[in-house]
């Protein structure tokens, strides 16, 4: 009877000890769990507040008195006069300020706003990365971006379209928006001569020309009801910029649609150009746009859609939401002038040194890109 007593209370021990155990177990997985929930609220709350980092600090200026040494150089050697009057959207270059610098400036020197709807691409680096980016759009939500003077805040308007644009439209992906350089390109000269300004970053990412029409006639609807409930005129408060290079040609780039050398180089000019005068500019009408995506074209490698311009879908939608939100919010068209239009072959590098600009890429007849700076306005 002892013995059974002992082993008994052996055995209630023993169930006493594993409880215990089994509580310390489970209030140690709660507090870790607690801490890694805490934790992780902390990282988006740090998301949420840090400046989202430059991407490249070689191709673009990011130094105030270095810029004021580039756009003091290229206003002495600027010739044509262009009209601010009525401007409210325009497509401009990305590429390194040494290469498409005498583009940038004609653009930017005329642009005199509060905020900017900023529409950029999704380059292929970015899509390799992140998977099923595809006709969506890309926000963000970091608290400030990084400028030339100081660093740029948002716009309300990036919060108001989270709350009004439909929920499948649109992710908000912050590494997303860290890996792409095409919208960081525009902001410190569109700074310089706005040293107040918001930003709304979009970036777009491809998609066929039905799904551009139905996102951009939501994002347009949205982006009016703003304009109107916060009274504010286009072009002088609210500006329009859609970021895209052209071309990508040579051998580098797999491209050789008109041949190697210097004739390949002339005929793939003047492609870009009848691109540009047939589509983008004169008054911008859905025909337009359509035959910009190559609708018009057949499935032939030339065409648009096919081409190597990374700005085959930032462009039309750009161009398809621009156009919406003008006649919706002034009964006026949009008429698109060529300021300039150019490639890093013809411009080859400015001839500024010291100054902390380099170039990313090489430039020449095996490789260059071409660029247009294009302006808007109400008509």
């Amino acid at each position: 009877m002892l013995k059974l007593k002992n082993i008994f209370r052996a055995g209630v021990n023993h169930f006493a000890i594993s409880i215990h155990l089994l509580l310390v177990a489970i209030l140690t997985v709660a507090t870790l769990s607690c801490s890694f929930l805490l934790a992780q609220n902390n990282r988006a709350g740090d998301d949420i507040q840090k400046i989202r980092p430059i991407r490249d600090d070689v191709g673009f200026c990011w130094n105030a008195d270095s810029m004021k040494i580039l756009v003091d150089y290229l206003a002495a050697q600027e010739k044509e006069k262009f009209n601010s009057e009525g401007l409210v959207a325009a497509i401009s270059p990305h590429d390194d300020y040494l290469y498409a610098g005498r583009l940038y400036y004609p653009l930017f020197s005329h642009i005199k706003t509060k905020e900017a709807v900023i529409f950029g691409v999704t380059h292929g680096t970015v899509r390799n990365e992140i998977k099923g980016l595809d006709s969506i759009l890309i926000l963000d939500n970091y608290q400030l971006w990084p400028g030339v003077l100081k660093p740029i805040a948002p716009s309300p308007l990036r919060e108001y379209l989270k709350s009004h644009l439909r929920p499948n439209y649109f992710i908000v992906n912050n590494h997303a928006q860290e890996l792409e350089h095409s919208i960081e390109a525009l902001l410190p000269f569109l700074q310089y001569f706005n040293p107040d300004v918001k930003i709304t970053p979009i970036m777009v990412a491809p998609m066929p020309l039905e799904k551009m029409e139905e996102i951009s006639t939501d994002l347009a609807r949205v982006i009016s009801a703003y304009i109107k409930e916060n009274h504010l005129t286009p072009g002088k408060d609210i500006f329009f910029l859609i970021s895209a290079d052209g071309n990508h040609y040579g051998k580098d780039f797999n491209n050789l649609a008109f041949g190697e050398g210097q004739e390949a180089w002339e005929k793939a000019r003047a492609f870009d150009q009848q691109l540009i005068a047939n589509f983008m500019t004169g008054i911008i009408d859905q025909k337009k746009i359509i035959g910009l995506t190559g609708e018009f074209w057949g499935k032939t490698y030339l065409d648009y859609k096919n081409s190597y311009w990374c700005g085959k879908y930032s462009i039309p939608f750009g161009l398809l939401t621009t156009e919406k939100i003008i006649h919706q919010t002034t009964g006026k068209k949009l008429k698109g002038v060529l300021f300039r239009y150019s490639d890093s072959y013809s411009e080859g590098v400015l001839p500024l040194r010291k100054i902390g600009l380099g170039t990313t890429a090489p430039f020449s007849l095996r490789h260059w890109v071409s660029y247009a700076a294009i302006g808007y306005y109400e008509e």
